[in-house]
Order: structure tokens, then C-alpha cells, then sequence
């Protein structure tokens, strides 16, 4: 077994996969950019080593660096969590290379799986059902527009490198379709470095459902029921739960069984997720995620296995030890995404200090999280916080314990999703097993305040505040590795001359203020979030109507259309592509 493993992300992952090494008696090493310097993944490490400053390309995904201090660190794994290099097939490769250990499937399994056209055809070989439409990319609109007359409208264009619903455009009809191949083909081209896209079949209303495997390199593969992501806003999941309430037990079956055929067709090694569209009794290969996923939780709430332990094992040669049989989920599990995002203003981006913070506890109970108080949400990434794992016999118990543990939980000075999700479990549709599409559409497109809560238990108490502190700090790097000394001291207890330097203090609880789109009687645009300008669709002089699209600003990996308030004539661009913005910051003048 290992001694130590490097844990190559950030956040609620990265402390995920230290606490499974810290229980298996091995030492987990950190990495961290300069915007994480404070961050609680790299207290909660046995040791951290700065990656520099700068974006994630050069941090977080610089692979030279980050094997470098695999070898200083010795290190004899690295553990990619998700995200990141988790699918980087040049990453496996350099760490092989360097003879480390990467503690995921072999390279070839996320070559064969990273390309959406290749993973088609593969399945289709394997015997695993795929939505109809082509298997290589689509050169043009001239070429697409002839494939989606043979296959028929509505027709999904899809990045063949991507995933997370990233290079994803629906034409519902021929005269939609140019502006989903182009805008399919430029969100690829900027998330993944590859513009290849190609052409299935949409299917308007499916359910996501998604099946767990693990496979050793002692010849066993097993599936570990399903999981139901169906709800969704932009094709980003909010929800996941197990088992699927629409999923009976002879499906589940077939596409358990599909989903072995499909890790062996690819050589497969660790904890992977075929991912599947459902539409009555019909499923159809949607992609394979070769890591660990965002919702194992659930899996491991109803297996009661650890699905990061059993990586690492099977990454030091071991074999799984179970049979299928053994495999036998009980109760019901839900995990909600605690995004730092506003739900009533179409899920934009909230990054800020968390001023207050306290997690829900209690029987079924878990939450995975990487702050606390004091914590900043940054924009240089993706929204998490946290997220909220609840546990029952069954699916009405376990909604019951997980709207308890939303009112438990506190996270002052960031807008997060506790709001949405307590309406959300409280709709009726989600009640009856449903995915709310309708309304989650609605609401990703236009600005909705959610109603009060119905019913239910009261609000829990407010975080208590921490008495003011006054901090000593100390920090040393020898050789790129962190040393911490901190005195925390009551401000109280200091006198005028014993003023530490340097000097904070908790910040005030309080709303963070976050601009709105929506301009005043002045007609300014402001940008709802703080960000960077992808491209400006307008110039002095042009006449807009209320509505159209003035900007768009993306922020923590999501792209936001900032639109015009008013109709009338634009006098002023004040900003340009590339530019960073902040919140609230005026982007354009209607005059």
C-alpha cells in the first residue's frame, strides 16, 4: 500500500479523499494556487505545497509542477478527485512515466471514453444501446444540415470532447440549427480545446440515470445500482438520488449488466459511471465518466461501501473482494449541490466571503464540504460549497430528513441554492418522482423569486458569531513546502500596545451585494457578477430591444447572458472581450 498519495484538486473533493487516506494510515500531500492559500483542503492536509499563483492552467492543471512535487513530497500516487486532470489522459500517462502511481483507469480506458464519437461507436460493438445519430464528428452546417434530415429534428449537437453539458446546443427545428452547430463548436473549441462535434437524436423529456462501476485488475467489474440525476438546470445536475424512482427492477438489471460490458470493452480499472438516457423502458449510452463522480455519495450511502478507499486499492493491485451478489443497496439516498448561486435570479454566480457557517448534523446526515466561516467563495472556479447527503429507508423519509437538514444549515454572506432546494423538495412533481424540467427551464431563462416556505419545521437558529480575534501569523516555504504557526487571540485580552500585526478580524454578517443586469432609470447595464467578458454583442450607436444580448460574462464555468433592460440606442460600451468585470460594474449605456 502507499505511504503517501497527492491529491491533485481543491476543495470539498480534495478533503473527500484525505479523509479516506487519513483512515487508511497513509499521508495525503496538497497542492494549492495562491488563491487557495487560506483554503480548509489545505489546513485539513498532512502537507501542502503551493503551485504558484495564477489561473488554473497554470496551477491545478500544470502537470510538470504538480508531479514535481509528487517527487519532493514522496509520493508514491496522485488521486485527480474530479474535474481537473481527473480525465486527462496525458496526466495518467506523465505519472506512469515518472513512476507514480495514478489512481484511476488506465489511460487507453480514458482515451476510449474521452472522445464521445469513438465511445459510440465502441458501445454500439459492445452490445450497449446508443441514441440514434452519427459516431464521427460533423465537419460543417452543410454536413449537419443533411444528417439531421436522415436522423430528424429535434436534433442535440454535442462537443465530442466534452461533457458537463459543455458543448451541448438543441435544434428543435432546421432553422435553429447553424446556431447550435456554431455555438456547440465554440464552447468546445474554449472548454476542451477541440471544436469536433457531432449529431444525435434529442430526446425531449429523458431521465438521466447513471450506473456506478468498479473494476479491479483481477478480472472482477461490478455495477452498484443507479443513480438519478434528471434534475438539471442548463445540463448542469442539482439533485441526485438512489435508487431511481422511475427505474423498475428488470431495467436496472439490463442496464447494470450493459454497464459491465462497457468497462470491459475498454479494458476498465477503478470506480467509473456510464451515464444513460431513459425513456420508459428504453435506455441509451449517454457517456462514460472515467473517475470518481460528484453523487457517489449516494451510492456509497445505500452500498456502505468507500468507493475512494476501493480506488486506491484497486490502484495498489488489490482485488475488489466482493462479488455482485454481494452487492445489495438498502434504503434511499439524496445528495443536493450547495452552490454558491442565486436560484431566483437564473442561477447566477454568488463568489464571496462566507461570513457565517454551520453544517446540519444527526442521524442520515452527511455533508462534504470544503469551507467554513472566514472561507471566500472564488470566481476563478466552479460554484461549489458543499454538498448535503441525506439517508432513510425510504424515498418520502429520506426527502423528510433532508428538507430537516436544509433548514439546519446555515451559510451567511454568499446567496446559495438551500433556498431553491427546500422549494424544490416541497413541489409536487418532485414528490411523485418527477424532474420539474418545466419549471427549472423557466427559471434558467428569467429571473424567479421562489415563495415561502410551506409548512414544514421553522427556520433553525442563526449561527452564533465568534468572539473577534486579533491573528498572529507565521508562514514559512522551504523547498515549496508550507509551514503554518497562528495565535488567535481575544481582542479583549489585547492592550493598546499588544496590537498583533498583522491584524483581522471576522467579517460582520450580512448579505454580500451583488449587482443586477437590470440597469435604472439612467439605463445602465451593470454586470450581475463579478467575471470575465466572453464576447460584447453590441457597439455605440445600435439600437437594442428589451432583451437582447449585450454581453456575455463568464464566471466560475458558467457562461451568463447579460441582456438589455430597455429597448433604445446604445451610447456607451464601456468593456470588451477579455475583460475582467465586476460586480455590478456598468458594461453599457442606453440612451
Amino acid at each position: 500500500m502507499f505511504e503517501a498519495v497527492l491529491v491533485a484538486n481543491r476543495g470539498e473533493i480534495a478533503i473527500r479523499v484525505m479523509r479516506t487516506l487519513r483512515e487508511m494510515g497513509i499521508r495525503s500531500v496538497a497542492v494549492y494556487s495562491e488563491a487557495d492559500r487560506d483554503a480548509l483542503f489545505v489546513q485539513f492536509a498532512d502537507e501542502a505545497h503551493s503551485l504558484g499563483a495564477g489561473p488554473a492552467a497554470d496551477t491545478y492543471l500544470n502537470i510538470p509542477k504538480i508531479l514535481e512535487v509528487a517527487a519532493a513530497a514522496g509520493a508514491q500516487a496522485v488521486h485527480p478527485g474530479y474535474g481537473f486532470l481527473a480525465e486527462n489522459a496525458p496526466f495518467a500517462r506523465a505519472c506512469e512515466d515518472a513512476g507514480v502511481t495514478f489512481i484511476g483507469p488506465p489511460a487507453d480506458a480514458i482515451d476510449a471514453m474521452g472522445s464521445k464519437t469513438a465511445a459510440r461507436a465502441l458501445m454500439d460493438a459492445a452490445g450497449v444501446p446508443i441514441v440514434p445519430g452519427v459516431t464521427e464528428g460533423v465537419a460543417d452546417v452543410a454536413e449537419a444540415t443533411g444528417i439531421a434530415e436522415e436522423i430528424g429534428y429535434p436534433i442535440a449537437v454535442k462537443a465530442a470532447a466534452g461533457g458537463g453539458g459543455k458543448g451541448f446546443r438543441v435544434a428543435l427545428t432546421p432553422d435553429d440549427l447553424e446556431g447550435a452547430f456554431e455555438g456547440a463548436r465554440r464552447e468546445s473549441e474554449k472548454f476542451f480545446a477541440d471544436s469536433t462535434v457531432y449529431l444525435e437524436r434529442y430526446l425531449p423529456d429523458p431521465r438521466h440515470v447513471e450506473i456506478q462501476v468498479l473494476a479491479d485488475g483481477h478480472g472482477t467489474t461490478l455495477w452498484l445500482g443507479e443513480r438519478d440525476c434528471s434534475v438539471q438546470r442548463r445540463h448542469q445536475k442539482l439533485v441526485e438520488e438512489t435508487p431511481s424512482p422511475i427505474v423498475g427492477d428488470d431495467l436496472r438489471r439490463r442496464m447494470g449488466e450493459a454497464s459491465v460490458r462497457a468497462a470491459e470493452a475498454v479494458g476498465y480499472r477503478s470506480a467509473g459511471t456510464l451515464e444513460y438516457l431513459v425513456s420508459g423502458e428504453e435506455f441509451f449510452f449517454l457517456e462514460m465518466n472515467t473517475r470518481i463522480q460528484v453523487e457517489h455519495t449516494v451510492t456509497e450511502m445505500v452500498t456502505g461501501l468507500d468507493l475512494i478507499r476501493e480506488q486506491v486499492r484497486i490502484a495498489a493491485g488489490e482485488a475488489i473482494g466482493l462479488t455482485q451478489d454481494d452487492v445489495r443497496p438498502r434504503g434511499h439516498a439524496f445528495e443536493c449541490r450547495i452552490n454558491a448561486e442565486d436560484a431566483e435570479k437564473r442561477f447566477l454566480p454568488t463568489p464571496g466571503p462566507i461570513t457565517a457557517y454551520r453544517e446540519p448534523a444527526g442521524p442520515g446526515v452527511r455533508v462534504d464540504s470544503g469551507v467554513q466561516g472566514g472561507s471566500v467563495i472564488s470566481d476563478m472556479y466552479d460554484p461549489m460549497v458543499a454538498k448535503l447527503i441525506t439517508w432513510d429507508v425510504d424515498r418520502e423519509r429520506a426527502r423528510m430528513r433532508m428538507l430537516r437538514a436544509l433548514d439546519e444549515y446555515v451559510v451567511e454572506g454568499t446567496t446559495t441554492l438551500i433556498p431553491f432546494h427546500i422549494w424544490l423538495l416541497q413541489q409536487q412533481d418532485f414528490i411523485d418522482g418527477g424532474a420539474c424540467h418545466a419549471a427549472l427551464k423557466v427559471m434558467a431563462e428569467e429571473n424567479t423569486p421562489l415563495p415561502p416556505r410551506d409548512g414544514g419545521p421553522p427556520p433553525a437558529p442563526e449561527a452564533p458569531e465568534a468572539e473577534p480575534v486579533a491573528e498572529r501569523a507565521m508562514v514559512a516555504e522551504v523547498g515549496g513546502r508550507r509551514f503554518d504557526v497562528r495565535l488567535f487571540i481575544p481582542e479583549k485580552d489585547l492592550g493598546p500596545a499588544g496590537a498583533p500585526a498583522p491584524t483581522r478580524k471576522r467579517p460582520r454578517r450580512g448579505g454580500a451585494h451583488h449587482g443586477s443586469a437590470n440597469g435604472g432609470a439612467t439605463g445602465e447595464v451593470h454586470s450581475p457578477m463579478q467575471g470575465t467578458v466572453l464576447s460584447v454583442a453590441v457597439e455605440a450607436g445600435q439600437e437594442v430591444a428589451e432583451g437582447d444580448v449585450i454581453c456575455i460574462v463568464e464566471a466560475m464555468k458558467m457562461e451568463n447572458e447579460v441582456t438589455a433592460h430597455t429597448g433604445g440606442t446604445i451610447s456607451a460600451v464601456n468593456v470588451e472581450a477579455g475583460q475582467s468585470v465586476a460586480a455590478d460594474e456598468v458594461i453599457a449605456v442606453i440612451g
